[in-house]
């Protein structure tokens, strides 16, 4: 699968573990994220991310900043995007499950690496429900682009 893959330099740090175990996983990565020590603006890694998801450029994107929040608002914000904070793995397994969450957003301030990459490797292997409830809503959802 290719994976766009976001940081800010708040989650920086983390930044080499996380694309390594992505691609450990045998995926692909689109790496935009924030290298080096110096600050970076988290919307523009968000759109980033977001656009090539929503672009077809990459099936996924993964996202992680101080919280999650604000990537998660950013790419939001991008028709298609379907972006889920998640905190843990239940999190994660619900975003993909029932809400086919596209994009997976992470805090780094709250979250070590292990659990970054716990968070990951659920979602990424979580499919989506094939109960039409779930489905009806992610239709409902996208209509919203269309508006």
């Amino acid at each position: 699968m290719r994976i766009a893959f976001g940081c800010d330099h708040a989650a920086s740090a983390h930044r080499d573990d996380i694309v390594t175990c992505i691609r450990g996983r045998g995926h692909e990565v689109i790496d935009f994220g924030c290298t080096g020590a110096g600050h970076c603006d988290y919307p523009d890694k968000a759109k980033a991310v977001a656009e090539a998801v929503a672009a077809g450029d990459a099936e996924r994107g993964i996202l992680v900043c101080g919280t999650g929040i604000g990537m998660s608002i950013v790419a939001n914000k991008i028709a298609g995007i379907r972006a889920a904070v998640c905190w843990n793995r239940e999190t994660a397994v619900l975003a993909a499950e029932h809400n086919s969450a596209n994009v997976l957003c992470l805090g780094a301030r709250f979250a070590s690496v292990d659990k970054i990459n716990e968070c990951i490797e659920a979602w990424l292997q979580t499919p989506f429900s094939v109960d039409e409830r779930h489905r009806r809503r992610i239709r409902k959802i996208m209509d919203l682009d269309r508006k």
